[in-house]
């Protein structure tokens, strides 16, 4: 198997980027969302809105050869969105990539990082250091029925 390495994201990543968030949500979070949600996740959302984040200079992407398997977006004391592949899942991804998002949502006057985290990843941001403050519905979406989401929030510094 090919190994995974991380770079920055960069123009013309963002129909990949699209496609792992909508691949990640209908393969990992099945169970813990309804069909309806899964469905409607992606809301109106198009790789042209993922082309724009990138723009912004925050995202990472793993990489499996030229194949993106997974990403992470951040800003200054939140990381925003963290998805991978199932095929890439098990590989500790997540936490390489949630590393590199915390590097990117570390900044100066911040003490807290916080992450909505889709139900099914409370138990990665947990052992993370990350700690449940509650729930509520997830605020960064375009479109599509409410998506419920644990509010987590961790240390900047470990």
């Amino acid at each position: 198997m090919e190994s995974i390495t991380l770079r920055a994201a960069r123009a013309g990543d963002g129909a990949a980027v699209f496609a792992v968030t909508h691949q990640s949500i209908t393969q990992l979070a099945g169970g813990r969302y309804s069909d309806e949600q899964l469905r409607g996740w992606m809301g109106q959302r198009t790789h042209e809105d993922y082309e724009r984040s990138i723009a912004k200079g925050s995202m990472v992407v793993a990489c499996q050869g030229e194949t993106v398997v997974g990403f992470v977006d951040a800003e200054p004391g939140e990381v925003t969105r963290l998805f991978v592949l199932q095929q890439a899942a098990g590989q500790q991804l997540g936490s390489r990539l949630l590393e590199a998002g915390l590097a990117k949502a570390r900044a100066p006057g911040v003490e807290v990082i916080k992450v909505e985290s889709t139900l099914n990843a409370e138990g990665f941001y947990q052992r993370h250091g990350f700690v449940a403050k509650g729930r509520d519905f997830f605020s960064h979406g375009v479109g599509g029925d409410p998506i419920e989401v644990v509010l987590m929030e961790r240390p900047a510094q470990p």
